[in-house]
Order: C-alpha cells, then structure tokens, then sequence
C-alpha cells in the first residue's frame, strides 16, 4: 500500500468470531481479502463459506495461504481507477 501511495492505517481488520458471522459477511477463510468490497482473488467453486484456513493459488501455480502479491497490487490498482497489469 505504501508503494501506491496508500495509508496502511486505513486497512479494517475485521474478526470473525461464527459460522453464522461467517455466513453473513461470505467469508471464505482466514485470511479473506477484499478491497472495496471485491475480493483479490475470488473464491473457487470447491470453496465454502465458514471458518476455516484459506488457500490461494499463486500465479505460478503454487499453493499458498495468502493471495499473490501482484494479485493484491491489481486490485489496489483497480480500485484506485488505474489499470492493472496482466
């Protein structure tokens, strides 16, 4: 976010504390990311909404528990109005 030009300080960390808040808010796992509201990286099918580890596919195809990078830059990008790289 610093390298954007953005205020880390505006990140909202929110706690999930049930199934039922879970449900309400469709969370996918820990960590869920979302800017504006738009997930970094939208869930796959096999995916369900609970509490739970998430998983991420990294864009050379490893397995990771958190998104890819350039998978969250695009998405501060896009929110910012910019495009984003491919």
């Amino acid at each position: 976010m610093t390298e954007l030009g953005l205020d880390p300080e505006a990140v909202e960390v929110i706690r999930i504390d049930g199934d039922e808040q879970a449900r309400s808010l469709d969370f996918f796992g820990s960590p869920t990311i979302r800017i504006d509201g738009r997930d970094v990286q939208p869930p796959g099918e096999e995916e369900v909404v609970g509490l739970a580890c998430r998983v991420y596919r990294r864009r050379d195809g490893r397995i990771s528990p958190l998104p890819d990078p350039d998978d969250v830059r695009d998405a501060l990008l896009r929110a910012r109005g910019e495009a984003a790289s491919g």
